[in-house]
Order: C-alpha cells, then sequence, then structure tokens
C-alpha cells in the first residue's frame, strides 16, 4: 500500500511539473510569434469627413402657438360646441355659458348697446343735416364706443372663443359643469409646428447658435427643427440660459405636451479628421493612437478637438493617409513589429 501511494503522488507531481512547463512554453512561444510574425491588428484609412457633435436635453413639447380659454363669470357650462382634435379658427365660440346670469348682465348689456347706437346713428344724421354741433355728435360717439365695448366684453363671458387659430388639444370641462370664475376652461395650440424650451449650462451657450440644427425624438418619432432663440441673459433660478427650438411635425403624431429627447448640434465641420473615441489612448503626456509605418507600430501623440458619443475630432497629430491602428492597439508598442489581419477607411462603420 505504501507503495501504491508513493506511486500516485509521484505521478501528481509528473503532471503539474508537465502543465506549469507546457504554460511557460505557450507563453514563450506567444512572445516569439509577435516577435517573428508581428502583433495582429486592423487598421484604417485616416480620410476627412464630416464631423459634428451636439448637447443632449430632456424637454416638453408644446405647439408652437398655443393658448388657453379662462372662465369669466361664474356658471353651469351650457354648451361645448367642439371636441378635443377639432380644429378650430380663431374666434369660433367653443363654450358657452347661459345668457340669463345675472353676473353677466348680458341682456342689459344688449340693450344698451343696441340704444346707443341707435342714438349714434340718429345725432350723426343730425349732424350731418347741420341740426347738431359736432361736441354733440362727438359725446354720442363715445357712448356709443363704450356700450359697444361693455356688450363685447360680456358676448365673451357667455360666448367664449378660441383666442388663436388651430387643433383644440383639451377641454378641462364638460356640458353642465359648474365653474369658478378665472378657471381653465380649454387650449388651443397649432400642432404642425411644435417648440421646446431647453436649459443650456454656461460652459455651453457660446457654442448654440440661432439656425443650429435640432431633432427631437419621442417614443421613435423623430422630428427635426431648428434653434430660434437663445437668451442673452442667464435665468437666476436655474442658474441656465433658455434656448427655444422649433420643430417641424408634418404628420402631427407628436402630440403637444409630452417630453422628448432633445439634440442641439454645436459644431460641424466638413473635412475634419475623426476617429472612434475607443481608438484613442492616454498616459502620462496625454491622447496618441497608433499608425503604421510599414510593418512597424509607431506612437503618435495627438491634440483632440470637439468629440461626440462615439468619435472625437483630431486636430493635430494625423493626416489624410495616414493608416490608423483601430484593433490590437492594447497589445502595442513603440516600433512593434505588426501583421496586418484588415484594413478599411477610418470614416467606415466598424
Amino acid at each position: 500500500m505504501k507503495r501504491i501511494g508513493l506511486a500516485v503522488t509521484l505521478s501528481l507531481i509528473a503532471l503539474l511539473s508537465w502543465g506549469c512547463s507546457d504554460g511557460e512554453t505557450n507563453e514563450r512561444s506567444m512572445e516569439q510569434i509577435y516577435a517573428e510574425e508581428g502583433v495582429p491588428i486592423r487598421t484604417a484609412l485616416v480620410e476627412p469627413a464630416a464631423f459634428s457633435s451636439s448637447f443632449e436635453y430632456t424637454a416638453p413639447l408644446t405647439g408652437v402657438k398655443e393658448s388657453s380659454a379662462f372662465a369669466a363669470v361664474s356658471d353651469k357650462i351650457d354648451r361645448i360646441h367642439y371636441k378635443v382634435g377639432d380644429h378650430v379658427e380663431k374666434d369660433a365660440v367653443v363654450i358657452s355659458f347661459p345668457t340669463d346670469n345675472p353676473a353677466a348682465q348680458y341682456y342689459q348689456a344688449k340693450v344698451s348697446f343696441e340704444n346707443a347706437e341707435a342714438s349714434f346713428e340718429r345725432m350723426q344724421s343730425y349732424y350731418e343735416a347741420g341740426g347738431l354741433s359736432r361736441q354733440n355728435l362727438d359725446n354720442a360717439r363715445t357712448s356709443y364706443e363704450v356700450a359697444r365695448a361693455n356688450w363685447d366684453a360680456v358676448r365673451q363671458s357667455v360666448k367664449v372663443r378660441a383666442p388663436i387659430s388651430g387643433v383644440l388639444t383639451s377641454v378641462v370641462v364638460r356640458e353642465s359643469d359648474n365653474v369658478q370664475k378665472d378657471d381653465e376652461l380649454f387650449t388651443v395650440a397649432r400642432v404642425d409646428r411644435l417648440k421646446a424650451t431647453v436649459w443650456v449650462a454656461e460652459h455651453q451657450v457660446g457654442d448654440i447658435e440661432i439656425g443650429a440644427e435640432a431633432a427631437a425624438d419621442w417614443q421613435g418619432h423623430e422630428l427635426r427643427g431648428s434653434v430660434v432663440q437663445v437668451d442673452l441673459s442667464m435665468n437666476q433660478q436655474r442658474q441656465a440660459f433658455a434656448v427655444v427650438v422649433e420643430f417641424d411635425n408634418p404628420s402631427m403624431k407628436v402630440k403637444p405636451g409630452v417630453t422628448a429627447d432633445i439634440s442641439l448640434t454645436s459644431y460641424t465641420a466638413d473635412n475634419a479628421i475623426k476617429v472612434a473615441r475607443k481608438d484613442i489612448l492616454t498616459d502620462a503626456a496625454g491622447p496618441y493612437v497608433f499608425i503604421i509605418d510599414g510593418d512597424v507600430a509607431v506612437k503618435r501623440p495627438v491634440t483632440l478637438g470637439r468629440s461626440s458619443d462615439i468619435d472625437a475630432e483630431i486636430i493635430a497629430g494625423l493626416s489624410e493617409g495616414d493608416v490608423l491602428v483601430t484593433e490590437g492597439q492594447l497589445l502595442l508598442a513603440d516600433g512593434k513589429k505588426v501583421r496586418l489581419a484588415g484594413i478599411a477607411r477610418v470614416t467606415e462603420t466598424e
């Protein structure tokens, strides 16, 4: 039994020794392959291309023109003439209140206006016939204009009209509801074009100009637009600058009130040298890339410009025609031999 145990022990030692020596052989073999054949890499040819960077925000979208109407009297809703989604013209009657509300004094104002109108017309005929002074005619005109203004105000209070032309986006009351003075009744908006206000930090606002391209995304629906206003003073409460952006909404699938992801283009260049950010390495001296000279890797320091989510602009250190290492660079050092596994244009999607 002792002999069997000793044999097993010696066998285990031999196996462990063989495993360790095999690992060392493989490690030496890999180093030898890299030294003899080169580190396998992929590369891309550097060419000028369009480059842009942007800032990202989240903001609610509203109609480019939007206005709400409020109750001028406390009373019961008599009739709602339109439904949500209907197009209404400016001054169309949307909601009616009863005309017998004592607070509105509808009939009193109507009678007063009609009397003032008749009196003014009569005075005007007398004046034209030479039987009335100019002063008396002016007094009659003033009374008529005051009565007409009162009548218009009373009619507006019981016949609530659309403040602008557009789509009825909300009606917050129902027929027979009792409402109080100054309660909101409905909202009309122009929805073929939407707008948003984004709040831009101090260090970003200098890069945003009127006319800059913008995009809004809501649940996969993308709208294209542009910046129409950049405030010149900071909002002290938000500690940011308001930037207003407008978007075309031709299909009107995006509804006012939704919150969208908004992108503002802050920089564009037609012929930039750009590389994927993953291809840029950094050490104590700063950012660098590897390019290929023959079959040797060359470490090339670069100066970065603007950046986007995936790309960065190189403003110094790379030139058109350079061959940039895009895979295998973590195994490289300056002057190390390389073996090319593939080449493409740097502007191609990898």
